[in-house]
């Protein structure tokens, strides 16, 4: 069970406790509220979240408003759990590029991973411009753009800050993912090489045909080991959970191990730098002895990958493809 799961099953009972104590069951509480009996009890046993107003009702139904602050605080503290974008962005991306601020400065090791996209803490001014253009537009968020860049930038002097430690583990598909013009896309690889040449970062990267032993399903980061961020589409949910964090650890450490480091990471960000010069590569066509299934064999025509070997002596491919980089951040200089 989640944190956020449990806390909300915590308030639930809470409610359920206050309806007792006033001697109503459910039916008679829900026509006090004007609420079908459903409501009630969807709260009651934690499938449905209250709002603030909803707990309001709920203390004076049962005859206790004074309750009502105590129970608004236990959602505020469920809501840190899970947070919609809708309401983090509501004043635009900068406020919330502030408070991760304030988390990336408290924490003393950051692991990060990211299929999607570039980590924010790696990003150009221009490439992060593009990045926020894309969101503001899905999402329909005020047009803060310049102010978040400014605060993106900010955030990025924790890499250079003495005694903390960074992992970043990135898919190549996010470095070959044409989001911004290619100008401003080969400063931002340009970047991703200055930054791992710095002493106190080290580069790694998922070479092309390597096996990864779990599926890119979404971005996440890791907070020293007190807290887990998880972004989808709609909401960022913090994860606080020991038993949640410890598993994230492990994923990230899988999807990191098939990573290779050094020149090797670097020759496979050049490589991605070097298709730039070119049109968007087009999927290879399958042959058609692969259209016999997952256990045809392998005729003369087959494409088939070259045996790979990963790790931190391992070499990187001649060219790029689904890879991902991994960039990790030791003593500070």
């Amino acid at each position: 069970m989640t944190d956020f799961q449990r806390e909300r099953e915590a308030l639930g009972g809470w409610l359920h406790q206050l309806r007792r104590d006033a001697g109503l069951n459910g039916k008679e509480l829900a026509e006090r509220l004007g609420w079908a009996a459903s409501k009630v009890s969807r709260i009651e046993h934690g499938r449905q979240t209250p709002t603030e107003a909803d707990i309001a009702a709920w203390a004076a139904a049962v005859g206790d408003p004074a309750v009502a602050a105590d129970l608004a605080a236990r959602l505020q503290a469920l809501d840190s759990h899970y947070v919609s974008w809708r309401r983090s962005l509501r004043a635009g991306h900068a406020p919330r590029q502030r408070v991760a601020v304030e988390l990336d400065s408290g924490t003393q090791r950051l692991r990060a991973f990211e299929p999607g996209m570039v980590p924010g803490l790696l990003q150009t001014a221009e490439y992060a411009r593009h990045m926020f253009a894309r969101l503001r537009a899905l999402r329909g968020t005020p047009d803060d753009g310049g102010a978040a860049v400014r605060v993106r930038m900010e955030r990025q002097r924790v890499l250079y800050e003495p005694g903390r430690e960074f992992h970043f583990v990135v898919t190549a598909a996010a470095l070959r993912t044409r989001i911004c013009p290619p100008e401003v896309h080969r400063g931002q690889l340009d970047r991703l090489l200055a930054v791992g040449s710095l002493a106190n970062l080290r580069l790694g990267v998922v070479p092309d045909g390597a096996p990864v032993p779990l599926m890119p399903l979404h971005p996440f980061w890791i907070f020293d080991d007190r807290l887990v961020q998880v972004e989808t589409w709609s909401a960022e949910l913090n994860l606080t959970d020991r038993h949640e964090v410890a598993l994230y650890e492990q994923v990230f450490d899988r999807h990191a191990g098939s990573a290779v480091y050094g020149t090797a990471a670097r020759r496979v960000v050049a490589s991605v730098l070097a298709e730039l010069s070119g049109p968007p590569a087009l999927p290879q066509q399958l042959p058609r002895s692969a259209a016999a299934g997952p256990d045809a064999a392998a005729g003369p025509d087959m494409v088939t990958g070259p045996d790979m070997v990963t790790g931190p002596d391992a070499a990187a491919p001649e060219v790029g493809g689904a890879a991902a980089v991994a960039v990790v951040a030791e003593d500070s200089q």
